[in-house]
């Protein structure tokens, strides 16, 4: 009987996770279409007047982030070979981003060498998120930005994220509405991150206010909370995006106060020993 229980147990288990779909699968669905569709708007917005030489965009090869960017070297760095249907660096077009393979823990850039990152749901899937950002802070030079996107817990969605998993862990079958790798980061907890890094938010937004909902006619009929939610509720839109600079703070002496300094630290003894040599001089 005991051998049954366990078997049953087993086959529920094998059954939910068939069920567990990733992030590229989760964007073909409505809602994914829906949350691409505003992420890719408002990121074009972010990027188009940021100028430099070099961008690079961190995974999500689902989001062309860099599209409405003029850098001219920009690339698109994957943790896998080659996402699926990327052209080549040879047949790439004049605004797509080369694609990369690397390890996002150990970026092979110079430091102080990128104008402008972008993180699209990347910290959320990082196996350590807090040393990417690390990463990232090192590759960009001074006044660089990073574009760091991801969805927000204190929302519609993050709420029926953790309904369905405390509802998994109590043994009942029931569906994620995101996928379920990786862990959600808070706006207020990347902020602290930020700062820590010596990072400045320049900018930020929420959006996606309808509910989670999965088919494509019930988020129609939602479309007004979108303008509701940005106006009554505006931090509890299911995904944020930030924007950052890296600032590098030092001390720099102007004006009157650097001449006092520079008086007061060296000028008098030499003015005073060479003053003392002359009268010597004089005097012999």
């Amino acid at each position: 009987m005991q051998t049954s229980v366990k078997t049953g147990k087993a086959v529920r288990f094998m059954a939910e996770s068939s069920r567990i779909i990733g992030l590229t699968q989760w964007l073909q669905t409505p809602a994914g279409r829906y949350l691409l569709e505003w992420e890719q708007r408002h990121i074009d917005t972010a990027v188009a007047d940021l100028f430099g030489f070099h961008a690079l965009q961190m995974g999500l090869a689902e989001l062309d982030a860099l599209r409405a960017n003029r850098m001219p070297h920009r690339w698109l760095a994957t943790e896998s070979l080659q996402r699926p249907g990327a052209p080549s660096d040879g047949d790439a077009p004049a605004h797509k981003a080369a694609a990369l393979a690397l390890d996002f823990d150990a970026l092979p850039f110079d430091s102080q060498s990128l104008d402008l990152v972008v993180l699209p749901h990347t910290l959320e899937l990082a196996r350590d998120p807090h040393q990417t950002l690390r990463e990232v802070e090192r590759v960009l030079v001074p006044e660089g930005r990073v574009v760091v996107v991801g969805f927000n817990p204190a929302s519609l969605w993050g709420l029926r994220q953790r309904l369905g998993r405390v509802r998994r862990a109590l043994g009942r079958r029931r569906e994620l509405f995101l996928p379920n790798a990786g862990e959600f980061l808070g706006y207020r907890r990347l902020r602290d991150w930020l700062r820590l890094l010596s990072f400045e938010v320049e900018a930020g937004r929420f959006g996606c206010y309808r509910p989670p909902v999965a088919s494509e006619k019930w988020l129609a009929r939602y479309e007004w909370m979108d303008h509701s939610g940005e106006r009554w509720w505006p931090v509890f839109g299911a995904v944020y995006f930030v924007v950052a600079v890296k600032r590098v703070r030092g001390m720099r002496l102007v004006g009157l106060v650097r001449e006092q300094r520079v008086r007061a630290n060296g000028a008098p003894s030499v003015v005073t020993h060479r003053q003392q040599r002359e009268q010597e001089k004089e005097t012999a």
